[in-house]
């Protein structure tokens, strides 16, 4: 591991290392996606936001029990710089950890990780199946709507918009043009023209 931190290819090999599940991985792309988009729109290390993003679910396929400490044993074994396992561990703040997000990564990370299933869940009952299509207002009409995409904590987003100082609108339209740059990846081109996930 360079001293740079680890590489996204590493990061990958570690992801897929712990999890199988399709839908856990293309949540991982989603995620990364938004916080290389998000940390391009404030000049800060791209590469380290998106490794971050990539890994920050990394033990809850086989721990869900033991969700973020469980990432914490994993990347302190393989040598993570403790910079990105805290991050990784402050996602779950509130929910499964007490570490708070103090740096703008984590308050990202912690921001939009719930969003990019509802974002994702808005594109998949488009008739174009397509987040290349959804909108801003779209996504906040099912915010609204409790039942739809229950699963997504709210409360969470909505905190971690607060602690970042934007608009919620402004939290789902950067999580829309994150998603919407692999698109092809996590399975929401469309029309059936997803390409396989690398």
């Amino acid at each position: 591991m360079s001293e740079a931190g680890p590489s996204r290819e590493q990061a990958f090999a570690l992801l897929k290392e712990y999890n199988r599940n399709e839908g856990l991985i293309k949540h991982a792309l989603a995620v990364e996606a938004v916080m290389r988009y998000c940390a391009n729109k404030r000049g800060a290390d791209e590469e380290k936001w998106g490794v971050i993003g990539l890994v920050h679910d990394l033990d809850y396929e086989q721990f869900p029990d033991e969700h973020c400490q469980k990432s914490e044993e994993i990347l302190t074994e393989r040598g993570w710089p403790g910079e990105y396992i805290r991050a990784v561990v402050s996602h779950g703040w509130g929910i499964c950890t007490d570490v708070e997000p103090q740096s703008e990564l984590e308050k990202v990370l912690y921001a939009i990780d719930e969003l990019t299933g509802l974002v994702a869940a808005t594109a998949l009952v488009r008739p174009s199946k397509s987040v290349m299509d959804v909108k801003v207002k779209s996504v906040k009409k099912k915010w609204k709507d409790k039942a739809f995409a229950a699963g997504v904590n709210r409360e969470v987003i909505a905190k971690g918009a607060e602690m970042l100082g934007v608009e919620v609108g402004e939290l789902i339209d950067d999580t829309i043009t994150g998603m919407q740059q692999v698109a092809g990846e996590i399975g929401l081109l469309g029309d059936g023209e997803a390409s396989e996930s690398s």
